[in-house]
């Protein structure tokens, strides 16, 4: 079965789009929120402009068991790029995270992201491949972005709230994985700018899929 996977994590070209800027921020520990004004794009439409903002609040905040269908909904939505999911893995997932937040926008679950440190019971080849490899590190399982809240930076928000989480919390590096054959270069590109780098790959689920193994060290 496929396990642990970055999906579409966002196709905003920029980790660090222009028009978002946090407003309220409160330590980086795990319970922290974050509020900020998202200047988002409108659709394409009679007499609408493409350069034209809509603004709202998004909220960061973690998970919790009443988000799962929300959050079930968004991995069957790209389920090509991750494993499968149901509300008994879920619950084993977020039991066994490190970070498990999410990205509220007009009061609906816009992205997810799960990551779990060292040590847990879990069993994706590929956090077992960084377990062999690496005493300590914080394994990005999964993170999905809605299909109609792509390009509004929500995946890279979320992965900048990961990495201050990752720092507060002395992890000393950050590991993925992402497709590669079938290929996956949204989310290459994605990693690539934010400093990840291949430290080996692996044929999964029966060798239908190649995934690259990226990691980044947090001095970096």
């Amino acid at each position: 079965m496929r396990v642990g996977s970055c999906a579409n994590v966002d196709e905003y070209p920029d980790p660090h789009p222009p028009h978002l800027h946090a407003l309220q921020s409160r330590s980086h520990d795990h319970d922290c929120l974050k509020r900020v004004p998202v200047g988002h794009l409108l659709p394409m439409g009679e007499g609408k402009q493409r350069n034209a903002f809509a603004w709202s609040l998004r909220l960061i905040r973690n998970a919790t068991t009443e988000d799962f269908p929300a959050i079930l909904a968004l991995n069957a939505e790209s389920v090509h790029f991750l494993s499968p999911l149901d509300a008994v893995r879920l619950r084993h997932l977020h039991a066994q995270a490190a970070y498990h937040r999410l990205v509220e926008h007009d009061g609906n679950v816009a992205a997810f992201l799960l990551a779990l440190r060292e040590g847990a019971d879990y069993d994706s080849p590929s956090y077992r491949w960084f377990a062999q490899q690496y005493p300590r590190f914080l394994y990005i399982d999964r993170i999905v972005v809605a299909g109609v809240a792509r390009g509004l930076g929500f995946g890279a928000q979320l992965y900048d709230d990961l990495i201050a989480f990752a720092t507060a919390t002395n992890a000393t590096r950050l590991t993925a994985e992402f497709d590669v054959e079938p290929p996956n270069p949204v989310s290459a590109t994605f990693h690539r700018r934010y400093g990840f780098r291949e430290v080996g790959t692996q044929w999964i689920g029966g060798r239908k899929k190649q995934v690259s193994l990226q990691a980044r060290e947090l001095g970096d």
